[in-house]
């Protein structure tokens, strides 16, 4: 079955076709699908931007569509950046730019104060107009220094104390396991299995 993923970030697309792996499910980013949309995120949750990015595509092209929206959420920066997190400091500013720069915000704070958790909204869009939301959530804390080459992103700054590492310091199979994205993910493979059953 084939799915358009509504994003041109290669980063995800290569992130959930890995999850994906062994599933009857082909993802097909927009530019693979020919698609040209420049969608503004509107919404003021994770939820709501997943929606309006998979209804866009499922509206344009009348077939299945999904989207995620994803984030980084700090507690100590009330939440930020939260739905803005690749826009945080500019769409253009690098990932390693805005990750010395999340670290500086939080050098005051100390153990639980550096809590944080990605979050992942992951929409359903189906060409009869209705429309399937799950979210995946992944615990963890902001570290205090960038460590790890792998993942993308803040995976590098997110410290998961149960495994002793960033998110950036597992492998692509360990991180999948138990990411904010792979748990969305694998809840809505279990709603579009349903449907084909």
């Amino acid at each position: 079955m084939q799915i358009i993923m509504a994003t041109s970030n290669m980063d995800k697309v290569k992130e959930i076709r890995q999850i994906l792996e062994g599933t009857e499910f082909q993802i097909l980013s927009l530019k693979e699908a020919g698609i040209t949309l420049d969608i503004e995120e509107t919404g003021t949750t994770f939820e709501e931007n997943a929606a309006i990015k998979a209804e866009a595509v499922r509206d344009l092209t009348g077939q299945l569509a999904i989207a995620d929206d994803s984030g980084l959420v700090i507690d100590y920066l009330d939440g930020a950046p939260g739905i803005y997190s690749s826009r945080f400091m500019g769409e253009d500013t690098p990932y390693p730019e805005k990750n010395r720069a999340i670290l500086k915000m939080l050098e005051k704070a100390e153990g639980q104060e550096r809590s944080a958790r990605f979050v992942c909204a992951m929409a359903i869009a189906w060409p009869d107009g209705h429309t399937d939301i799950r979210r995946g959530v992944m615990e963890g804390r902001i570290a205090y220094e960038i460590a790890g080459e792998g993942g993308f992103g803040y995976d590098p700054i997110f410290y998961l104390p149960e495994r002793g590492c960033t998110s950036a310091q597992l492998t692509a199979q360990e991180k999948n396991a138990i990411s904010h994205r792979g748990k969305a993910l694998r809840e809505a493979v279990s709603v579009l299995k349903a449907s084909i059953a």
